[in-house]
């Protein structure tokens, strides 16, 4: 994550966060396998907003798009590898939905018209990329991407891609829970607190 860290971008959005639409297509509870893997940027700040989710049971910060061998912190923070940091959300289908994480993933948790950056964090390993992990998560990402595309409540292009996932990496453990543990630490209070904030004001609804 940069040092030189500035005001928390806007989203990108030209409508407040409460007003982005819920997907017209999700995956029902019966059928929804509880487990998502996205990237958008530090996984510091992911992490951070998807803890604050009622139906939530757990977030693993990680590395995603590439191989074994580079999935540690300092190769991938080289911006060399394939990999970008991820998060791996594990949730009750029967609270909490695929399309409703998108939703916080497009409105709040990261700016998705940004490429291969997040802010001042730049580089490809903060890109804006969905892993849907079975065709139903890959129709309902597909499908949402092109519905806020059509909508356009977006001042820029949607950056966020979707890719292929062929195995998560756990970062180290140092990582986890960065943000509940270090809330004195600037980058956090810069970057990833507002964003649990904007959280709180658009979604209070989806609090735990």
């Amino acid at each position: 994550m940069s040092d030189a860290f500035c005001e928390i971008p806007g989203q990108g959005l030209r409508v407040p966060p409460s007003a982005v639409p819920d997907p017209v297509d999700d995956i029902g509870a019966a059928d929804d396998r509880g487990e998502a893997v996205l990237a958008g940027g530090c996984f510091w700040c992911t992490e951070a907003v998807y803890r604050q989710l009622a139906g939530v049971l757990g977030v693993v910060p990680g590395y995603a798009g590439g191989d074994a061998a580079t999935a540690n912190y300092e190769a991938v923070c080289s911006g060399r590898t394939a990999h970008a940091e991820a998060i791996r959300i594990t949730y009750d289908p029967a609270r909490l939905s695929y399309g409703q994480l998108l939703k916080v993933f497009m409105s709040v948790a990261h700016d998705p018209t940004q490429r291969n950056r997040q802010g001042n964090d730049i580089g490809p390993q903060y890109r804006s990329a969905l892993f849907p992990l079975d065709q139903a998560q890959a129709r309902v990402a597909r499908a949402y991407l092109d519905q806020l595309t059509a909508a356009g409540i977006y001042a820029a292009p949607i950056a966020t891609t979707i890719e292929p996932l062929p195995a998560f990496y756990e970062a180290e453990r140092y990582h986890h829970d960065y943000a509940a543990r270090n809330p004195g630490q600037p980058y956090i209070r810069a970057v990833s607190m507002p964003k649990v904030e904007k959280l709180a004001k658009a979604f209070p609804g989806k609090l735990r």
